[in-house]
């Protein structure tokens, strides 16, 4: 087996190598984005981030200082993209949440070269959380704000033939949808999809157009400019994959935060959808320097207000009748407590299924996904934004297994399913941990997937930063 891992941290020029009964090979490499090129030739950051806004050297001359501050009159983005890797065609990208990604060789970790969405299909924004269908086609979706027409949400698809050079020269428009607020467009980090359907959470945690707009004179983070707003509603949208066309039900529910999505699929005339949620958006305000740099005593007491995650079920009922009665719920699903309850207007208010609390960075067996399932994996998340377990939960009996070592830290479970597996937990997780301990060097993590019993791990003489999201890759046959 070999383990490739990209990530924005120390690099290893050669592959460093462990034996495990077989072999895993460790590479890493710096992202070379436009970002970093800048960074180390002026030796200093000189590109703004989400939390960071960066000002003109006071020691240039004041033409220099004026042109970075007529430059920064359009914001344009990082192209530091730290959070996934995602597959266009046969092109591997690392991405963030930006109008830019850069494409990776999944072999040797190179960058390529860095690509702009706008050049293809006009958005500013776009999910680093694309879904793939069996047939290797990509869904995704992005937002268009400024410069770009009519403000809208976007949905496309990147076919599977695309080939390369680049792939998104094939994008296909599935729809657009408008945003409730033109100034106030939700964030979104991911979405659901089911085998005929996409849903859209439109969440109150928005974005402040005029705020970004001006956020370089304001002196404010792009990070500023995002809002939370509790007496606002949450909106659920299901729009047609082929047609394109939205359901006209106005579904709803309670004001919530969400980041990621489990899984979404079609069960006797409902969608139903997994995603895990916040009570608001505190859980930014932990990952600032200031929060971070705590004894973990003193950063457990200052964070008592952090919302916890909690995993959560929603149904919606894709056959409504408008003269059903007021207040009764249309969800007849037998296992689920979940409800969609008509209201005098006929709209729909969703009330969710609590799965489980205190769990992020959901992983399936991606073979499941769009479908019926039963199974996810995630990390504990109970105290603090450092996840020390990794958990299955089994959503049918509600029960869960847990994975812990002290003073370990692992990043995101990648299920991997065992060669002709048919169960659905029939394969292996895969977690890059780090300790805290400097006696525990980092390590590749192999657990079984049906008990999270350690099946093998290696242990890599090398420098390893705790990450986001990953990717496996199969090797080619």
């Amino acid at each position: 087996m070999q383990a490739i891992i990209a990530r924005n941290g120390s690099e290893t020029p050669e592959p460093v190598t462990a034996e495990v009964k077989g072999q895993v090979t460790y590479r890493s490499k710096f992202l070379k984005s436009e970002t970093y090129k800048r960074n180390v030739s002026a030796d200093r950051i000189v590109v703004s981030e989400f939390g960071t806004m960066i000002y003109p050297d006071p020691c240039k001359n004041i033409f220099s200082r004026a042109f970075t501050h007529l430059s920064n009159v359009i914001p344009d983005f990082t192209d530091n993209n730290l959070i996934n890797i995602i597959r266009y065609g046969e092109d591997y990208y690392a991405s963030s949440e930006v109008n830019y990604i850069n494409q990776i060789d999944p072999n040797t970790l190179e960058t390529v070269g860095r690509i702009n969405y706008r050049n293809h299909i006009a958005v500013n924004l776009a999910t680093a959380h694309p879904h793939y269908d069996d047939e290797g086609n990509t869904y995704n979706m992005g937002t268009a704000i400024m410069g770009l027409g009519r403000p809208k949400y976007v949905i496309f698809k990147v076919p599977a033939d695309a080939g390369k050079k680049p792939a998104l020269r094939k994008v296909q428009q599935i729809c657009s949808v408008p945003f409730r607020s033109v100034l106030f467009p939700s964030y979104y980090h991911s979405f659901g999809m089911t085998e005929n359907y996409i849903v859209f959470v439109e969440q109150p945690f928005k974005l402040d157009i005029v705020k970004l707009a001006t956020a370089y004179f304001r002196g404010v983070t792009w990070g500023n400019c995002l809002k939370f707003d509790k007496d606002d509603t949450t909106l659920f949208h299901v729009i047609n994959k082929k047609t394109g066309k939205a359901i006209s039900t106005r579904f709803y529910g309670d004001a919530l935060v969400v980041f990621h999505h489990i899984n979404a699929y079609e069960d006797d005339g409902h969608v139903v959808f997994d995603l895990i949620s916040y009570e608001d958006s505190n859980l930014y305000d932990m990952f600032y320097i200031q929060n971070m740099r705590q004894e973990t005593s003193s950063f457990i007491q200052s964070n008592k207000r952090f919302s916890p995650p909690v995993c959560k079920r929603f149904v919606l009922p894709l056959n409504v009748h408008k003269d059903s009665p007021k207040g009764s719920n249309l969800v007849t699903l037998a296992d689920t407590t979940a409800e969609a309850v008509m209201q005098a207007d006929g709209s729909i208010y969703c009330r969710p299924d609590t799965l489980l609390q205190g769990l992020e960075l959901p992983g399936i067996n991606y073979k499941f996904n769009a479908k019926k399932y039963r199974y996810f994996y995630g990390l504990r998340l109970e105290w603090s934004p450092h996840p020390n377990k990794i958990a299955k939960l089994d959503i049918v009996t509600r029960k869960h297994l847990e994975w812990r070592q002290d003073n370990c830290y692992p990043s995101e479970p990648v299920f991997v399913a065992s060669p002709g597996a048919v169960e659905e937990d029939d394969g292996v997780i895969l977690s890059s941990v780090i300790s805290a301990d400097p006696d525990i060097s980092p390590f590749m993590l192999v657990l079984d997937a049906k008990n999270l019993e350690e099946v093998a791990r290696a242990s890599i003489p090398a420098t390893v930063h705790i990450d986001l999201h990953g990717l496996f890759i199969p090797a080619a046959v």
